[in-house]
């Protein structure tokens, strides 16, 4: 750790730390193209570790891991920085203007969901910025931060510019990186416990932080919705990646004149996804672990003990073929819970939720609002002003209109309270990445 830390640092004061930006983004652009060139190797390690669809893997982490490194080069080679001409007392000028210079060594400690698009989406801004990163990936998901250090050797990235360190959280790894005084930033994305944890740690050399924690997140689905769009939509939000993504919904609004066809059409979506890691996109993954299925079985018990009905699911599907060995859970919708049951307030990161009817605008921005999270929410309606009033009334970091996931990469992204702190995407990504410099000089 310490060995990994240092060169990081040295590398500062090195090759790295001398180059220009143009040179950096060369390197940087380079990266993106070898990760495509190897896509196949990256789509392999990523099914590995994780276990989910090819499908899924090909068609979102690893373009995305590509994308995110061509994405920041562009960035940081068009953004502007801000000038002022000023008057002086004596009736003269001068001119400010601002300089971004690297922050440092910056920790990247990763989820297990999406390793490459989530560490990508971490080490292109801050290499583009000039930057040094130390990289922990999740213990249970280390290939692709390995198999990247491949592709920064293949392209001439200078020594120690990007570093990998392997191990646990905890009194392990992640605590020994986040407690070493040559760290000047940490970005992390994770559960939101881990992430109070690592704040602490942080708040000793008052270092610079970017949290993207846990969500339980809002889906609202007004009666002039179109279903076959909120389905289809919501099919994907509640169920990709079988429930493990942190933008995932997990609560489910629908105004009730609509509320039973709704069910019954999500319930026909739910029970059409089968077990199985395959090109197929009917197919459901495995959970990540024994431990992260025995958590959400146990909330897939305790919303029957909190009175909900379980529409489909609930339990572990029959499992024939090669997906035994995997730690599957049904796709699972329940209706009859309480708003604020325990069920539909704490993030169970799973293929479920629950849904619950509403009555008018006001209420459900009440309810939808009414969580410690604020990560995002959707929102279904064909009425274009009740589409902006409500949206602006989500107390999160991103809404979204009549889809989910729809990406721009140069948009600010990141949650409020339990669910961050800080922006990162585009130019927002600057401001954490980089320290700005204010220079006057008197003409």
């Amino acid at each position: 750790m310490a060995d990994a830390v240092a060169a990081a640092k040295a590398a500062l004061n090195g090759p790295w730390g001398k180059m220009t930006t143009a040179e950096r983004v060369k390197l940087i652009s380079a990266v993106a193209t070898e990760i495509e060139r190897r896509a196949d190797d990256f789509l392999a390690a990523e099914v590995a570790d994780t276990g989910k669809p090819r499908h899924v893997a090909s068609h979102i982490d690893i373009p995305r891991g590509a994308a995110n490194f061509r994405m920041f080069a562009d960035v940081i080679s068009t953004t502007p920085t801000e000038s002022f001409a000023t008057a002086t007392p004596d009736g003269g000028q001068a001119l400010n203007y601002v300089v971004r210079k690297p922050k440092g060594v910056i920790a990247v400690i990763c989820p297990w969901n999406f390793p490459l698009l989530l560490m990508t989406w971490k080490v292109g801004p801050a290499l583009a910025c000039g930057n040094t990163v130390v990289v922990k990936p999740s213990e249970e998901t280390p290939r692709t931060a390995a198999l990247l250090g491949e592709v920064m050797n293949a392209v001439g990235m200078p020594e120690g510019v990007y570093n990998v360190v392997h191990g646990f959280g905890a009194g392990s790894a992640g605590e020994f990186l986040t407690s070493n005084p040559d760290i000047d930033a940490i970005t992390f994305t994770g559960e939101t416990g881990t992430g109070q944890a690592i704040m602490q740690k942080a708040a000793v050399g008052v270092r610079d932080i970017s949290f993207e924690l846990g969500g339980k997140n809002p889906a609202v689905v007004f009666a002039d919705a179109d279903l076959d769009k909120v389905v289809e939509g919501l099919s994907r939000s509640v169920f990709l990646n079988t429930g493990q993504v942190c933008l995932g919904t997990e609560r489910v609004y629908v105004e009730r004149p609509v509320f039973d066809e709704f069910v019954k059409r999500m319930t026909v979506a739910a029970k059409a996804f089968k077990p199985g890691a395959t090109g197929d996109p009917a197919y459901l993954g495995p959970l990540i672990s024994a431990e992260h299925q025995e958590k959400v079985l146990g909330y897939y018990a305790r919303a029957v003990a909190e009175g909900a009905t379980v529409v489909t699911g609930g339990g572990v599907p029959a499992l024939s073929g090669d997906e035994t060995g995997g730690f599957y859970v049904e796709p699972t919708l329940w209706t009859g819970l309480a708003h604020d049951s325990s069920v539909m307030r704490e993030e169970i990161f799973g293929p479920c939720c629950g849904v619950i009817p509403f009555d008018s605008e006001d209420e459900v921005i009440g309810l939808a609002n009414d969580t410690d999270y604020g990560l995002c929410a959707t929102i279904w309606t064909e009425n274009l002003s009740r589409a902006h009033r409500v949206a602006a009334s989500m107390q999160v970091g991103v809404c979204w209109v009549n889809c989910w996931f729809l990406r721009d990469l140069r948009t600010a992204f990141g949650g409020s309270g339990h669910s961050g702190i800080g922006r990162e995407g585009g130019v927002h990504s600057l401001e954490f990445y980089t320290e700005t410099e204010n220079i006057c000089v008197k003409l």
